[in-house]
């Protein structure tokens, strides 16, 4: 019940901590206009994203977050009629499908395209899902990923319906999904070790998470005879699910380091793609990130 509770609590401290410095593309910008360390909230500058919000509020992410949290509180479980009724009622009418406006003075791409179809093309939500690349959806999903997180296979069902009804790109959504599946583990007690995404491929074989995968639980080759897995209704790779894998192999490595370490951000480019975020998160696990998130206020500016 803590893991459960700190994995929500940590996901709204960090959209707050994010709320002040978020898209920032050039860290000596970064720098100048936050300071040389980020451990607490910062209100955004007037002209950047955010303007106008102050330190310590939610984004709109973090908003919609809490609207699905009020929505399987009160349920006790994920109802998906239930939620889009409160996007329908609560955050829509709030909208006008301009970026700079809006609950949190953002409003991402992909609530943008969402409520286009949603309110001005009048689309069902089964057609609402767009385009973006971005992590959203699986922000959100957070509260889904504690409350079944002794269940997987209800958890991928529910995560990638929810992720679709913004965002419908298959590789955004298992991205998502497998990222959620993830924390799952991490909150029944897993720890975050490169055995876990042996863990998750079990769960791959005995069909509890949706993914396509050909390779045995422990990453052997298959063999001759082996039949084909089915494709229908599955996501087309396993690859999300092995990415927590090397990435405490990369942390457990003394010869992986990058000082100084925020540098980090830039080895792969700072733009926040679902899947740009993710290679930064793997090169920021090496040997430097044990040493950082002993100092104050470093897990909150990591999730930020």
């Amino acid at each position: 019940m803590d893991r459960a509770a700190g994995a929500i609590m940590g996901a709204l401290i960090g959209d707050a901590l994010g709320l002040g410095c978020h898209w920032y593309y050039d860290l000596a910008e970064l720098r100048r206009d936050c300071g040389v360390w980020i451990s607490d909230y910062t209100t955004p500058k007037a002209d950047r994203y955010h303007g106008g919000m102050r330190a310590g509020q939610l984004s709109q992410s973090g908003l919609i977050m809490v609207m699905l949290l009020e929505s399987v509180v009160e349920h006790g479980e994920y109802q998906e009629d239930d939620f889009t009724r409160r996007l329908d009622e609560e955050l829509f009418p709030l909208l006008n499908g301009s970026p700079v406006y809006g609950p949190g003075g953002y409003t991402n791409q992909s609530i943008r395209e969402a409520y286009r179809r949603r309110v001005q093309q009048h689309k069902s939500w089964r057609e609402t899902g767009g385009h973006a690349d971005t992590s959203e959806s699986a922000e959100r999903a957070i509260v889904l990923a504690v409350r079944y997180a002794k269940q997987p296979h209800l958890l991928a069902q529910f995560v990638s319906a929810n992720c679709v009804l913004t965002q419908a790109d298959e590789a955004i959504v298992a991205m998502s999904t497998a990222y959620n599946a993830i924390l799952s583990l991490l909150v029944t007690g897993e720890k975050l070790s490169p055995d876990i995404s042996n863990k998750l491929m079990q769960l791959v074989h005995s069909n509890e998470l949706p993914f396509h995968a050909v390779t045995k639980s422990d990453f052997s080759a298959p063999q001759r005879g082996d039949p084909d897995p089915p494709l229908a209704g599955r996501f087309s790779s396993p690859d999300a699910l092995l990415t927590p894998h090397y990435m405490a192999l990369a942390a457990l490595d003394p010869g992986i380091q990058i000082e100084p370490a925020w540098k980090a951000a830039i080895v792969y480019g700072m733009p926040c793609a679902i899947y740009r975020i993710r290679l930064d998160c793997d090169r920021e696990a090496s040997h430097n990130l044990n040493r950082l998130l002993d100092k104050p206020g470093m897990a909150g500016a990591g999730v930020a």
